[in-house]
């Protein structure tokens, strides 16, 4: 699981170091070559019963990979709008999206500790809000900070859409009861991103060392990644792969930092910090708790494709 994280920390990194800037083309290329990994998992796994493994999933995985779609999409569109500490921490609240959709459509109980954990979590996103609201001059000339501020609100706006589109997600399996088989239905999600950028992403004019920055992403960033998750679920509790998520966070902030020197602001180190601790503290007091079982295969099957 340490692994995954490590894995999917990397995109800030290598989107950072692209020449391409298109969030569209980035999306297509990665999401494409990501396609490709997967469909050779697939053929040494089920060889000539690969088709027939990725008809099964039905109606459910299609349903899933749209979603998962969706937020292969924002993530990238969001990385070229706001920072990558924003884009992790925001997206890092999807358990909190979950477990909110789960009582308001499923009727589902909410501990108070996670009660508490998403009041504390929403004060830290508005700290991290309140930092990229735009200047009331931005657009009569006064240019600067103001209006680059405006393009991280709608930047943070995008990366809220993923930890909904998870949320929607686990509700919808838990809703129908349906089992989603995790690896065919990341192929539908790649093809199914595939179609959403394309249009947006003509014509296609990635360098050479684009190329292979996003081989990189697809195959490493995202497909090793989800595959690393799904070998650690079956031994974790879901409250043990939800706080080693979090290092996802520390790894892609300080990757980012480091290499590409993007620094986030002190309102989105604030922010961020208070988001961290309400998941980490929110987990440890779950593994206190005897998991249960449900949440677990709701986590197995849903979780880490996000990115």
């Amino acid at each position: 699981m340490v692994g995954a994280t490590l894995c999917w920390a990397s995109a800030g990194m290598l989107v950072r170091n692209m020449d391409l800037r298109d969030g569209w083309e980035i999306t297509f290329w990665r999401s494409l070559f990501m396609t490709l990994f997967i469909l050779g998992v697939l053929a040494l796994q089920h060889r000539a019963r690969m088709l027939e493994r990725l008809h099964a999933v039905g109606l459910p995985g299609v349903v899933a990979g749209a979603l998962w779609a969706l937020m292969y999409v924002c993530f990238i569109l969001a990385l070229g709008r706001t920072t990558v500490a924003n884009v992790l921490v925001l997206s890092s609240i999807a358990p909190f999206a979950a477990a909110l959709l789960g009582r308001l459509v499923l009727h589902e109980r909410v501990p108070a500790r996670t009660w508490l954990a998403m009041v504390a979590a929403l004060c830290g996103i508005v700290l991290m809000f309140v930092e990229v609201l735009p200047s009331p001059r931005c657009g009569r000339g006064a240019g600067g900070e103001g209006c680059l501020a405006s393009g991280q609100l709608i930047g943070n706006l995008i990366a809220l859409a993923i930890p909904f589109a998870f949320a929607v997600n686990v509700s919808i399996l838990r809703k129908t009861h349906a089992r989603v088989d995790m690896i065919p239905t990341l192929v539908l999600s790649g093809v199914l991103s595939m179609a959403i950028a394309l249009p947006f992403a003509l014509p296609l004019e990635p360098s050479a060392k684009d190329i292979g920055l996003l081989a990189i992403m697809g195959v490493a960033q995202l497909g090793l990644g989800v595959l690393l998750m799904i070998l650690a679920a079956p031994h974790l509790k879901a409250a043990e792969i939800g706080l080693l998520s979090v290092l996802e966070i520390l790894f892609g902030t300080t990757s980012t930092w480091l290499v590409v020197g993007e620094r986030p602001g002190s309102g989105a180190l604030a922010g961020g910090a208070v988001v961290i601790a309400a998941l980490v503290v929110n987990e440890l007091l779950g593994l206190r708790q005897r998991a249960r079982p449900d949440e677990d295969e709701a986590v197995r099957e849903v979780t880490g494709a996000g990115h």
